[in-house]
């Protein structure tokens, strides 16, 4: 049976009561999730919160806290956006939470949700001496989550974060502002090393789009609501991915690390260099198809990934 929006507003108060209610009515209608929460509970958590600007790590004895008519109705129109119009709910916040850091986002970038926060959270140890890392690449960059976020764990180092997109280097300068981070963070437009200084890097790290041709045309609604530009790699998933591989060998430093989310990709690329060492990294929050390889390794099988070109 069907509950009718007065019923809800007149019989639902708490926090509690109206993040079980969401939660019902995402899983009634089906709704995708891997935008930073992967439970139909979790979206709405973060959804209800947000939309009674309360934090996400609210205490739970707060959860009973009975919301006033004008807020009820809120959550029940955040609600029902977020099941009609089948965006990702950052989007309706224009909030993403990032290795532990908050970040704007909106319909220009990709949501943030890498596993390569764990690695940052990390200081990425135990492939770098922290101490000895003085310049960090983020291609790729998008919203600048990855860069902004290095830029907090590595506090000595420049960080250069570079996209081909207008629209998502006009949000990574938003959150380089909001984050107090100019002196710290360079936005350069270019297609991948093109537009860069001739510098060499400690630390190459990306998320670059790699979705095949094959997973693109299958995706559920809420990723296509993303910029496509963020997730097509070429009929394989891998056309962005090997050139990074390629020029990566000029501009990482003699101890540098090259790090690169491909995601379901992962297969592809192991299958088409099966003596290459890719280290495939775990995590303990989740996600894989991150892979590693340190400067060294880039150099030795750069004619392999040039011939692949």
């Amino acid at each position: 049976m069907k509950t009718t929006p007065s019923e809800v507003l007149t019989t639902l108060s708490t926090i509690r009561d109206y993040i079980r209610w969401a939660a019902s009515r995402f899983t009634e209608a089906g709704v995708c999730f891997g935008h930073g929460t992967e439970t139909a509970l979790d979206e709405a958590a973060a959804l209800v919160l947000h939309t009674v600007r309360q934090p996400y790590n609210l205490a739970d004895a707060y959860l009973q806290s009975v919301l006033t008519l004008t807020e009820r109705q809120a959550v029940i129109d955040m609600v029902d956006r977020r099941i009609n119009e089948r965006i990702p709910a950052a989007y309706l916040t224009h909030e993403a939470i990032f290795a532990g850091l908050s970040f704007y986002v909106d319909q220009r970038v990709l949501v943030p949700r890498s596993p390569i926060a764990e690695l940052i959270e990390q200081r990425f140890a135990p492939w770098v001496d922290e101490e000895q890392v003085e310049r960090i690449l983020d291609l790729c960059t998008g919203s600048a989550c990855i860069a902004i976020a290095c830029a907090y764990a590595f506090p000595a180092a420049d960080v250069d974060a570079v996209d081909l997109s207008a629209d998502a280097l006009a949000v990574a300068k938003i959150n380089v502002a909001k984050h107090d981070l100019d002196d710290a963070v360079s936005l350069y437009q270019s297609d991948l090393f093109k537009e860069l200084p001739d510098v060499r890097y400690d630390i190459i790290v990306s998320n670059p789009p790699y979705v095949s041709h094959e997973e693109w045309e299958q995706l559920p609604a809420e990723f296509r609501a993303e910029p496509d530009m963020g997730f097509k790699g070429g009929y394989t998933g891998l056309d962005i991915v090997l050139r990074i591989l390629v020029d990566a060998d000029r501009y990482l430093a003699e101890q540098g690390i090259l790090i690169v989310e491909v995601g379901s990709s992962a297969e592809t690329l192991q299958n088409a260099f099966p003596d290459v060492p890719f280290y495939w990294l775990d995590f303990e929050r989740g996600g894989d198809g991150v892979f590693l390889l340190t400067a060294e390794q880039v150099s030795q099988y750069n004619e392999l990934f040039l011939a692949a070109l």
